[in-house]
């Protein structure tokens, strides 16, 4: 049995992304749209996601636009807060994502009490914000400090808008990642959020870490979740169940629904097979 069977109580689970507002110090924060906006945007983003049916939960920092690399102490400080304000309503397994920072993810986890993570933690890559390189050795040597035996990390192998300076296929890097910092999942995505990913792309990385879940991390629809699922041991959804699909807006609750009622015929068939 896979980890997240136990964690989420079913095969298959979808974690759902939170996309909390621009936050202080941020470019695109406004004061009229302060900590008590995004409090409350949040609230009910997470009612829609978890009426909705979703398996899990993952707070991120998405509208921190353009990233940063060493993460401001506002920010991690203003997504405790948030998280904090809500921790009474999380009903399901929840993560964090502090985009582009894996250390400011791993102090954060420890503050909030998180469940699992998600993050570029290992790799060097380049793109829009330039050159950036990840130290797993100082990430998992904090992780131990800290201490987070409990908590499932999420390595992203091709994080969406950044290529990789290695130019091994993705297979074999993900055999690498494995022996040298036994991660507990690999997120798969595409150029960007909201971009399908390619399923025989996300069946290579499985075939090289049977043992490891991967989750496919970007693209994923009500019209074609079934074909991730079927390769992939868990999904992470946030644009599909925006209002209209569209990454700047907030979470619609009907859309979640009838993602979600999909995503569990499918497992059901699974479990109807089996």
């Amino acid at each position: 049995m896979l980890w997240t069977e136990e964690m989420f109580h079913t095969r298959k689970p979808i974690i759902a992304m939170l996309h909390l507002d621009a936050l202080p110090g941020d470019p695109m924060y406004s004061p009229d749209n302060d900590m008590k906006t995004t409090v409350a945007h949040a609230r009910a983003d997470l009612k829609a996601l978890q009426e909705g049916g979703v398996d899990g939960i993952l707070f991120s920092n998405e509208f921190s636009l353009p990233y940063e690399r060493n993460m401001s102490f506002v920010t991690p400080a203003s997504m405790a807060r948030v998280i904090g304000e809500l921790m009474s309503e999380i009903r399901v397994p929840f993560g964090v994502d502090c985009i582009s920072d894996g250390l400011a993810t791993l102090e954060l986890a420890a503050a909030v009490g998180a469940d699992f993570v998600r993050g570029t933690f290992c790799g060097v890559y380049v793109g829009d914000g330039g050159l950036y390189n990840n130290d797993f050795s100082k990430l998992l040597r904090r992780r131990a400090a800290l201490p987070l035996e409990k908590l499932k990390m999420l390595y992203f192998i091709n994080p969406e808008s950044d290529r990789n300076l290695d130019t091994r296929p993705l297979k074999d890097i993900a055999k690498s990642t494995i022996f040298k910092a036994n991660p507990d999942g690999l997120c798969i995505s595409a150029s960007a959020a909201g971009q399908d990913v390619d399923n025989e792309l996300i069946a290579q990385v499985k075939a090289a870490a049977p043992e490891v879940v991967v989750l496919c991390n970007t693209g994923c629809r009500r019209d074609t979740i079934e074909q991730k699922l079927a390769t992939a041991d868990a999904a992470v959804v946030g644009t599909t169940f925006k209002e209209n699909g569209d990454f700047f807006a907030r979470v619609d609750a009907v859309r979640v629904k009838e993602f979600m009622e999909v995503a569990k015929a499918y497992r059901e068939s699974l479990r109807t097979e089996s």
